[in-house]
């Protein structure tokens, strides 16, 4: 056959087609495991850092991240709707998939309208609990609503009192890099910690204004300074926390955990 035929041309560059499919598909299956074990540990790194566990910012090694999140943090299934806490025989909570959860009609159920743009909600939801001494000190709840690009998914950690933030992390979001994409400036994330998400009437009140000019949390608890250039991630950010904070998220949860005096 000469090389310089229609047939060589169209062999050729089929056998590399075939080559090169199976060269990725052979990688992608042996790095499964991996890519999984990473996503994992980045999900923990940002719960941490949402708890103060960690700080914003700092180095820390892989083997740091699980060694402080196998100490400090339990996970819990919680039913959305009652609002207590389940043990299903079936479902390890700290492989429970809640996206998956939420595509799938038999785990959860049609959200109410809502500006964050939630179509279903997962029937069962993974809460982190922080212990120190035996005795849980914080909660992180895991929360999701519509940018500007698209959805933003996170972390929110509330003190023992359910109503004080102690930090808000993102682990993945398409906004723009240096307006929304600011969601995972460290400075931005220090404003966080010591703001209240509910008032003195168990309302949620926490929400991002703009114009600057927010004053510390002791002065000026129930806000924070909005993204510069963001208008539209910041009302996303204030949209999700009132749906995850309220009735139709954690609202349940949240009540029930303050009946029996914390997390």
């Amino acid at each position: 056959m000469q090389v310089n035929s229609v047939r060589y041309t169209l062999l050729f560059a089929t056998a590399v087609c075939l080559v090169c499919s199976m060269l990725v598909a052979s990688a992608a299956v042996l790095l499964r495991d991996r890519q999984h074990a990473n996503q994992l540990l980045y999900l923990q790194k940002n719960m941490l850092q949402a708890t103060g566990l960690v700080k914003i910012g700092d180095a820390i090694s892989d083997a740091e991240i699980r060694r402080i999140f196998d100490r400090y943090i339990r996970l819990r299934l919680v039913d959305l709707q009652t609002g207590e806490y389940v043990e299903h025989p079936q479902i390890d909570p700290s492989r429970y998939d809640q996206r998956r959860a939420r595509a799938d009609p038999a785990q959860s159920r049609a959200a109410p309208p809502n500006l964050s743009q939630i179509k279903r909600i997962p029937n069962l939801a993974t809460v982190a609990l922080v212990v120190k001494d035996g005795e849980p000190v914080q909660v992180v709840l895991p929360i999701e609503g519509i940018g500007l690009y698209g959805t933003l998914y996170g972390f929110v950690a509330l003190d023992r009192d359910l109503t004080t933030i102690r930090g808000l992390a993102f682990y993945e979001n398409r906004e723009t890099p240096g307006l929304g994409g600011e969601v995972d400036n460290p400075k931005w994330k220090a404003k966080w910690p010591g703001r209240k998400a509910f008032d003195d009437a168990g309302n949620v009140r926490i929400s991002l204004v703009k114009g600057g000019g927010v004053g510390p949390p002791k002065e000026d608890p129930h806000h924070v300074d909005a993204l510069s250039g963001a208008t539209i991630t910041s009302n996303g950010v204030t949209r999700m926390l009132h749906f995850w904070l309220g009735e139709s998220g954690f609202g349940p949860y949240l009540a029930k955990a303050r009946q029996r005096g914390g997390p």
